[in-house]
């Protein structure tokens, strides 16, 4: 499927999404939030792709809303805030936790810019590799504005309350080494495409069964009841109990150590 403002490469078992607005340092517009959502409902049924690398194009990773663009069009603005129900996710909502609910590990790649409502995307990824240059930044109160993309889901579970509030209130914008050690960000190199690579081919020697019971188990269970957590944990390795991936990862730790994963499970 052509695309204008996202483009999705998939290379044997990982898949690249980039965010191609350079001229406008991959500011979000209607169409792109569109498209990325596309790309992320794409992704969640290709069961071939063992992890998702996210980035921007050309040495930034997004400088948030494009509010001139989207505001032209009231009827846009609209539709990214439109939801049924309260608690489910609109369009604006699902860039960012969409990322989550991928059963496959996703490692945003953060250059440039990091700013609001890009900022609210890298968050919803499981891994967040920077380049020692980036600046970051939780900018919407600097319009007025509350943080409204579901970036706070992932927010507080990797900063304090106190660290959190500061964030969003200041709009502060953060140096890489200020953000690692906020736990905003998972590491800082000077090459982040190229550590998000080794990182993804790490990744993709784990069963990707594995992988997505280990995703869905931490964020399902993270904040929820020790009972909740138990449930799910044997629910999952039944699961995997049962898989032919298990025991395909278990010929690769032993006497096939190249065999190769089946796809993975449909449901997780």
């Amino acid at each position: 499927m052509a695309r204008k403002f996202v483009q999705l490469i998939i290379d044997k078992q990982v898949a690249q999404v980039i965010l191609n607005r350079p001229e406008k340092y991959n500011a979000l517009n209607f169409e792109m939030f569109r498209e990325l959502d596309e790309v992320i409902g794409e992704l969640k049924r290709d069961r071939k792709v063992h992890v998702v690398i996210l980035s921007g194009s050309q040495g930034n990773f997004s400088s948030g809303l494009d509010v001139k663009s989207v505001s032209k069009s009231p009827i846009q603005a609209v539709k990214l805030l439109f939801k049924w129900l309260p608690g489910n996710a609109n369009l604006a909502q699902r860039v960012s936790i969409g990322w989550r609910r991928l059963p496959m590990p996703v490692i945003a790649v953060l250059e440039g810019v990091c700013f609001g409502g890009g900022m609210q995307i890298a968050l919803g990824a499981d891994f967040r590799i920077s380049a020692g240059d980036a600046k970051l930044s939780i900018m919407e109160a600097k319009w007025g504005l509350v943080p409204d993309m579901a970036g706070l889901v992932s927010l507080r579970e990797v900063v304090s309350k106190d660290q959190a509030l500061l964030l969003t209130m200041t709009a502060g914008v953060l140096s890489a080494q200020d953000a690692l050690s906020k736990g905003l960000v998972t590491e800082v190199v000077d090459e982040p495409m190229v550590r998000a690579l080794e990182l993804a081919a790490i990744l993709a020697k784990t069963s990707p069964d594995a992988n997505a019971a280990i995703k869905m188990s931490i964020n399902h269970s993270w904040n929820s009841s020790i009972r909740s957590l138990l449930s799910r944990e044997s629910f999952s390795q039944i699961r995997l109990l049962l898989g032919k991936n298990r025991l395909i990862a278990a010929k690769r730790q032993t006497s096939e150590p190249d065999k190769v994963y089946k796809d993975r499970q449909a449901r997780w």
